[in-house]
């Protein structure tokens, strides 16, 4: 097995049950260099009260592609990643089907992580962008 398919496996195997991951049935697709992306259905479970897209929803995807992002480059036997400011715009509404979040390093230094994640429809279509900034903790 190839080392981007252990990591993928790693990481899905780490969504338990009960855990926001697996209650939005988030899943990890591809890993690359600076890069995680991990997808997600909509469904009336992520749906607002107009049966849209919830924008919370989305803010919980891509803290946790930017956190798990994190956590990839860290010593996790000694530190831990933490979001600290998530900051997202709200581009397109998004009724059915899934989006996809793509988290890119901007920034990686030892205490801080800075993350952009776009989130796309099936179209690719910019729904959400954001940025994420996980301070890296000692335990």
């Amino acid at each position: 097995m190839k080392e981007k398919d252990q990591i993928l496996q790693f990481l899905n195997q780490r969504i338990v049950p009960g855990n926001m991951l697996e209650t939005l049935r988030i899943r990890f697709t591809d890993v690359g260099e600076n890069m995680l992306r991990a997808e997600m259905p909509v469904d009336s479970r992520v749906h607002q009260p107009l049966g849209l897209l919830h924008g919370g929803a989305s803010a919980a995807l891509a803290e946790s592609v930017g956190s798990t992002a994190s956590y990839l480059f860290i010593d996790a036997n000694r530190q831990e990643a933490r979001g600290i400011d998530l900051q997202i715009n709200h581009l397109r509404s998004v009724r059915d089907g899934k989006i996809t979040a793509t988290a890119r390093l901007i920034h990686k230094g030892r205490s801080i992580h800075l993350w952009e994640i776009r989130i796309t429809d099936e179209q690719e279509r910019l729904v959400a962008h954001a940025k994420l900034t996980n301070m890296i903790l000692d335990k």
